[in-house]
């Protein structure tokens, strides 16, 4: 019975050194895992959706020991005033790439009726920001479809405007070129097309950026004047980069929201980066708010615009309490006037800058152009350089 026992445990001793081989031998050391950060752009991240995203991504939660990227930024200024102009770049322009003069008006014979931008100018280039020219097919308050039509079907007008956009740019010293034509007709979309390559390849043979800007669409099959006539793949072959206008969701005439809600801006840069290389894409962000009178109705009292520093102020005077909505990423307060009207306000703040300085890193696109300069945030220029290298040209 010792012997047979004897044998039972050496056999037992024996299969166990036997699975103990095999174990070592199936496990593999884990392999180093690759930083998002450091290494090349194109062997690391999955995709998501058609997005490439980094292998660790939380909405607002990216590295921050990562070194700060290097992007380019836009101030769109409206020199209305030139003093209150002049003092609007010198308080921003050190945050800037481009400072764009908004705007030359084209006129249907393919004139144009200029700004009062001489200091604006000068001071715009003391701060070392590049002036960039914006042309609008803008009059009477609105966007003019009519004149966009002409100056695409009338090859005069087009030359004439062409001539007129290179030579203001040489006598003015612009270095770049911004088309903001809106509200163009849907069925217009190939005459835009056919356009911006006579206009674009004839400025940047100048020695000039050129770039357009984009109504905020999520896919191709948007319709309407808005959105049908901005074709994303051909503007992003034809100019050096474009301006994504990711904001006025929440708008003067429309219902209280966020004027620039992150899921609305993510499924346009979604989009927006299937269609264009995401080195060539600036994404539009606010500088303002608006203060909404309750219960909303349509066709009611406009909101009224507000900056950030002035919203928040208000409420800190008054001890309101401000929310923050976590879906948008946007702060927002009620208040009741003297006449005893309730009002809502959706604005700006460091948190709701943040989540859109996010976006930019994690879609690594090419920068920021803010619409409208002299709207008082001086918190966002100090959290941008804390998050991003400006490049000057």
């Amino acid at each position: 019975m010792k012997k047979v026992y004897m044998i039972f445990i050496a056999l037992v001793l024996l299969l166990a050194g036997c699975n103990t081989a095999k174990q070592s031998q199936d496990v593999n050391p884990r392999p180093k895992q690759l930083s998002y950060w450091n290494a090349h752009p194109e062997t690391v991240p999955m995709k998501s959706r058609g997005r490439v995203l980094p292998d660790k991504r939380g909405e607002n939660n990216l590295p921050t020991n990562a070194a700060k990227p290097h992007i380019e930024s836009i101030g769109f200024l409206e020199p209305v005033n030139p003093a209150q102009a002049v003092s609007d770049v010198n308080e921003a322009a050190r945050n800037l790439t481009y400072i764009g003069f908004f705007s030359y008006r084209v006129q249907p014979n393919g004139d144009l009726i200029p700004l009062n931008d001489a200091s604006p100018l000068a001071a715009t280039k003391r701060n070392h920001a590049a002036p960039m020219l914006v042309i609008t097919n803008f009059a009477s308050g609105n966007f003019q479809p009519d004149i966009a039509h002409r100056i695409f079907t009338d090859p005069m007008a087009s030359r004439r405007l062409i001539h007129n956009v290179i030579r203001v740019m040489k006598q003015k010293g612009y270095r770049a070129l911004n088309v903001d034509f809106e509200h163009i007709r849907e069925k217009d979309r190939q005459l835009y097309n056919g356009f911006l390559a006579t206009l674009l390849p004839q400025v940047k043979k100048e020695g000039f950026l050129v770039s357009t800007a984009l109504a905020p669409k999520s896919s191709d099959n948007q319709a309407g004047p808005w959105h049908g006539a901005h074709d994303y793949a051909f503007h992003g072959k034809i100019a050096d980069f474009v301006i994504l206008m990711t904001y006025e969701w929440g708008w003067t005439g429309g219902p209280p929201m966020a004027v620039s809600p992150i899921p609305q801006v993510r499924k346009v840069v979604n989009y927006a980066v299937s269609k264009i290389p995401r080195e060539k894409i600036i994404m539009g962000a606010p500088l303002y708010g608006y203060d909404w009178i309750l219960p909303y109705k349509k066709g009611g009292p406009p909101a009224k615009r507000v900056s950030p520093q002035e919203a928040e102020t208000f409420a800190y005077m008054k001890s309101l309490k401000i929310q923050y909505n976590n879906r948008d990423q946007a702060p927002y307060f009620f208040y009741t006037d003297q006449r005893g009207k309730k009002h809502v306000v959706w604005f700006e703040n460091t948190q709701s800058a943040q989540a859109k300085f996010n976006l930019i890193k994690e879609y690594r696109l090419r920068g920021i152009g803010y619409w409208l300069l002299g709207e008082d945030f001086p918190r966002n220029w100090s959290l941008l350089r804390d998050n991003f290298n400006i490049r000057k040209y």
